[in-house]
């Protein structure tokens, strides 16, 4: 196969539904658990869902199957207004404030959702209350009145989050009223022992209240069928294992709607200060979003969803099987919808001999990460993949596994740099010394066992991957991708192609008989092989696929599934260009810098810590901010405030909260970044004054280096206004 030279060139047109897929497969539909936007994710939930997620949606991709890929922010729930009281703000403000950050981290990470959505969307809000109403006329739901616990004092009925006790599984005294975070186990508020407000701190009482029910036990039987029988042999043992003790323990009713007023409105007359429970909407957030992005690419979203010959997968960690494989399926069946064909869900991934935790502030937080590594350095894009490498290799598939700074040195180190981009270095450097930089020819006169095996090995390396691949074995698939590469140094070992011919004078000389064809036949298929492994690697490591394209001069399409395996991929006599390292060592000053970092921002476990929360509907102006640290007079007078002039203002591509503006300071004109899309049109700010810090050091965002800094406030509401002059003043002004 010939692919010359050329700029990146659209995938051809797909063919119609029915030609694509496997086993009557017309499409596929991939979802990611969606995050709370309440603070930074760290990496233990990129390695859970959304990493092994994009996984596999690049392997379809690059198969041409019909493949849409969603996630988005969860953005109701009462982790919302929690953080909005720690932070001293509404929860609108918090979620406009991580919803991008969030979304702009999977970005730098390389995981490539066809859209990430929010549900605070309107169309979410529709979307949810429609499936609420559907279900409640035709009496799926039942209405009860039970006791729920109430804050006296707050004067307000208490969510599961908003209670907090001792953990019936493990002891841990500052278990949620919904879930242990020390154990990972399930809870009710009512099976915590010693219940407390977190409002208060009072004890709460039990107070009647109504609320509708979707009725879990009447879907039991079909639930055994359908997991325990229908798919007993292709979900993972965890999975199937988790399911089947809370359905042998019997299922219950579960509420859907709660006493709250953050969160999508229960649409009934009757239902007067409630909402819809966090997880029922949640999970409908994977169909509002498939419909928005529908419309943005003139598509129908129902065959996703409606047509049995969509396949559905979701990918969620351990602590989300539930919702994903026993709650949510039954609202999908009761909706009319397709039910997920697998839900392949990860264990947790702890991080230095301890449990990830928010709260104690042991984490790796995916933003630190990209702060530390990808953003300070040119090429950054390919410490993402040394990211994704390691995480995938102590991917928790089976069991828990655990993310050391060591085992991440070892792995770019002794791995992907040693193995991997020591190959293809090799191949390339050898080629332009031997081979004059272009592709040899191979003959097939000469080829011996040692050539036959290691075409064999390339052939049997797709089957593998691929099998692997479409059982969710990311951790075998990605490690059989470096079997191959490792088979490639040993051949190349074994040829010792640099013993057959020596350059002197710059003329090829040959030290054996029949060297040149011999060194020919070994660097071709050495090309032909890191060929292949670009292929193979893309879906784990696409950056580092990009590059390998960029070396070897050819276009995206040759990352198509169907090249995989074929030993012609290079054409004979095609000038590559000169080699580059695929990556860069690890320093042991870089680990010991991050192992200190994570030890000393550790906080100390403390069950009678009080935790500063307010209900949501205290929330409606924001805390007094308190001052930052005293500075001295010299520290202020280092900044230079001027006056300036909007000139133009444009939105910043792929970035939801960048605006580019070109200010006008009187003796020049500057570009600056600022993130102020989600309040501002770009229309509406042209013409007016603001203030700048203009001796701020310059810094890119996004591609774009930003000269400055706008100043503005924030009011109670998270709203942002321009702090400018009462009357027009000079451009240039300075500001004391």
């Amino acid at each position: 196969m010939e692919i010359k030279e050329a700029k990146t060139i659209e995938q051809d047109t797909n063919p119609p539904l029915g030609e694509r897929g496997s086993g009557g497969i017309k499409r596929y539909l991939i979802t990611a658990a969606l995050p709370y936007a309440n603070g930074l994710k760290h990496i233990g939930h990129l390695a859970g869902a959304y990493l092994p997620a994009d996984i596999y949606v690049r392997y379809l991709r690059a198969q041409k199957r019909d493949v849409v890929f969603v996630c988005g922010s969860d953005e109701h729930g009462t982790a919302i207004p929690i953080q909005a009281a720690k932070e001293g703000t509404t929860a609108r403000a918090i979620i406009d404030k991580y919803h991008p950050i969030i979304k702009q981290n999977f970005d730098d990470l390389g995981i490539s959702f066809d859209i990430y959505h929010r549900t605070s969307e309107p169309i979410h809000h529709e979307t949810s209350q429609e499936f609420f109403t559907y279900l409640n006329d035709r009496g799926e739901l039942e209405v009860m009145e039970s006791d729920q616990y109430y804050d006296e004092e707050a004067k307000t009925f208490l969510a599961d989050r908003y209670i907090k006790g001792t953990c019936p599984n493990c002891g841990y005294e500052n278990a949620f009223g919904d879930q242990c975070e020390r154990c990972g186990t399930t809870l009710s508020p009512d099976m915590l022992i010693n219940p407390v407000s977190m409002l208060s701190g009072n004890i709460p009482v039990k107070k009647a209240t109504k609320h509708w029910y979707l009725p879990l036990n009447k879907h039991e039987d079909w639930l055994r069928e359908w997991i325990l029988e229908e798919h007993k042999n292709d979900w993972r043992p965890t999975v199937i294992g988790q399911c089947k003790s809370w359905i042998d323990g019997g299922l219950q009713p579960r509420a859907v709607t709660r006493d709250l007023d953050w969160g999508i409105k229960v649409p009934l007359p009757d239902a007067e200060g409630k909402v819809l429970y966090v997880w029922f909407d949640a999970p409908i957030g994977y169909i509002s979003a498939t419909k928005q992005w529908a419309l943005d690419n003139n598509k129908d979203w129902k065959p996703y969803w409606y047509d049995k010959d969509t396949k559905l997968v979701h990918f969620v960690g351990k602590d989300n099987i539930v919702f994903h494989c026993i709650i949510f399926p039954v609202m999908l069946k009761l909706h009319g919808n397709i039910v997920p064909a697998n839900v392949p869900a990860n264990e947790f991934m702890n991080l230095e001999g301890d449990k990830m935790s928010t709260s104690r502030n042991w984490k790796l937080e995916m933003q630190d990460y990209i702060d530390d590594f990808i953003k300070k350095e040119n090429g950054g894009t390919i410490m993402a993949d040394m990211l994704r490498y390691y995480l995938t290799a102590i991917s928790p598939e089976t069991k828990d596994s655990e993310f050391t700074w060591k085992g991440f040195q070892d792995a770019g180190n002794n791995e992907l740099s040693s193995i991997f981009g020591n190959f293809v270095n090799r191949a390339f450097v050898m080629m332009h010394k031997l081979c004059n930089g272009k592709v040899p020819p191979f003959h097939k006169e000469i080829q011996d066992e040692l050539d036959r095996n290691l075409i064999t090995d390339i052939k049997n390396a797709k089957e593998k991957i691929e099998s692997l691949i479409e059982q969710y074995k990311f951790r075998e698939a990605q490690f059989e991708v470096m079997d191959l590469a490792r088979k490639g140094n040993q051949y190349l070992q074994k040829r010792e192609p640099w013993k057959k011919l020596k350059v002197e004078n710059n003329v090829i000389v040959p030290m054996v008989d029949d060297a040149k064809r011999i060194v020919d036949n070994t660097l071709h298929l050495c090309l032909q092989l890191t060929a292949n492994l670009a292929i193979l690697i893309n879906p784990f490591l696409p950056f580092t696929a990009k590059k390998m394209l960029h070396m070897m001069k050819v276009v995206d399409r040759m990352l198509d599934w169907e090249n995989a395996g074929k030993i012609d991929l290079l054409k004979v006599g095609y000038t590559l260009r000169p080699p580059e390292l695929l990556f860069r060592k690890i320093e042991d000053t870089e680990i010991a810098y991050q192992v200190e970092k994570l030890k000393s921002g550790l906080v100390k476990d403390d069950a009678n810590a009080p935790i500063p929360v307010a209900p949501s509907h205290l929330l409606e102006k924001a805390a007094e901010t308190p001052l930052k640290p005293e500075i001295q007079y010299d520290d202020f007078a280092k900044l230079d405030l001027r006056v300036g002039k909007i000139v133009s203002a444009e939105k910043v591509e792929k970035a939801d909260k960048l605006l580019k503006l070109q200010i006008d300071l009187g003796f020049e004109t500057r570009t600056v970044v600022s993130g102020i899309a989600m309040h501002f049109k770009p229309e509406g700010i042209v013409g007016k004054q603001v203030v700048v810090v203009a001796n701020l050091a310059p810094r890119k965002m996004r591609g774009i280096e930003s000269n400055g800094m706008i100043l503005m406030a924030e009011d109670a509401n998270g709203k942002l206004h321009f702090i400018n002059p009462e009357s027009d003043i000079n451009a240039g002004a300075g500001v004391s």
